[in-house]
């Protein structure tokens, strides 16, 4: 909106995607700084459950107020749109995301609040029901972002970097792209477990994702990128994107004063993966995100292990103390802020590597 205003009086770096990343970067991040002790205050009447059975250095945590993934969203919409062609259907799309799993994690975290409790039967939606949810709405997003690329991108395919060439799947497209936007979401959410912790795991990962979309927008600067000059229009929802993260981080370091919440790590996740399926940076995506993939991996065995073995005598085996995996370091004695810091090295390094595979 900001854009097409400065252009009418003769600003042509208005139209510059630079311009429209700083834009809604400092928009973003000022609504965080601005209203974020203000918001606090007034979610204090929502504080986040604590599981019971977790580490008991969560104890203190309680009284602290959740559902912050709601400023969020809010900061990441006025920025994106302030600096968005509101008629550009590209940054649309990821912010249809945000908005659907922002509203499923909002009914999760609101419902969890009332019932005062932090387990998934507190839960409105089922799992089942979430999860038809999300695949309705991964799909709907899939065949959006289809509708949407320009003629030389093969319609219902995969972009493989390093071999640099597209993959026809046809229809198991959809299932991919649920894949990537599900697993996504789920990954982010569970990530959100320690004070800081998702903010500074996203931050390399979305340095990532804004390459990706330089690389995507200038041929020839990245070998491993699909050339697709439509991709300036998620200039302004990545820099959005970022400041608000970081502007969250200023009240969610420990000690966190406020939660993101259901309503922000869903949200996030599902944005970010379809911000990877529109570039077709789907793979290099997963590479940057791989400490949340770990992270959620470290779940799903510790349950189907547990799952697999609960006819046993002596009950199921549990491969960690405590799932997901940070949950099990602090039970080995690790301190909740050097497990925030070496999920973040290990997040550079992983988004160095993804940095790697776009220029192959």
């Amino acid at each position: 909106m900001l854009s097409n205003i400065f252009q009418q009086f003769g600003f042509w770096w208005a139209t510059t995607g630079w311009f429209s990343f700083t834009g809604a970067f400092i928009v973003s991040f000022i609504i965080m700084i601005a209203l974020g002790a203000p918001f606090i205050r007034f979610m204090k009447r929502f504080q986040q459950p604590i599981q019971k059975d977790g580490p008991t250095s969560h104890h203190e945590k309680a009284g602290t107020p959740t559902m912050g993934g709601l400023l969020l969203l809010f900061a990441i919409f006025v920025g994106a749109l302030s600096f968005t062609w509101w008629r550009d259907p590209i940054p649309w799309i990821p912010l249809i995301a945000l908005l659907i799993f922002g509203i499923i994690g909002f009914v999760d975290d609101y419902a969890k609040v009332k019932r005062k409790s932090s387990e998934s039967s507190a839960a409105i939606m089922s799992e089942k029901t979430r999860l038809a949810i999300g695949a309705v709405a991964a799909i709907t997003l899939a065949f959006l972002i289809d509708r949407v690329m320009p003629a030389p991108v093969p319609e219902l395919s995969i972009w493989m970097p390093g071999f640099n060439t597209f993959i026809y799947v046809g229809v198991l497209y959809f299932v991919w792209s649920f894949f990537v936007i599900a697993g996504s979401a789920n990954a982010a959410n569970i990530t959100d477990g320690l004070d800081g912790m998702l903010g500074k795991i996203l931050l390399p990962v979305l340095a990532v994702l804004f390459l990706s979309v330089y690389g995507a927008s200038h041929f020839g600067f990245l070998d491993g990128t699909v050339f697709l000059p439509e991709a300036m229009g998620l200039y302004p929802v990545i820099g959005a994107t970022i400041g608000a993260v970081l502007g969250f981080l200023w009240w969610n370091a420990k000690p966190a004063q406020i939660f993101m919440g259901d309503t922000g790590s869903l949200a996030l996740g599902a944005m970010l993966g379809t911000i990877a399926l529109i570039l077709k940076a789907e793979i290099v995506f997963g590479i940057a995100a791989a400490m949340m993939v770990i992270i959620l991996l470290s779940s799903f065995i510790q349950m189907a292990v547990f799952k697999a073995t609960k006819r046993r005598k002596s009950g199921g085996i549990r491969v960690f103390r405590m799932a997901p995996l940070h949950h099990h370091l602090e039970l080995l004695g690790w301190a909740e802020t050097k497990i925030v810091e070496r999920f973040f090295i290990i997040s550079i390094l992983f988004s160095a590597l993804a940095m790697a595979v776009l220029k192959i």
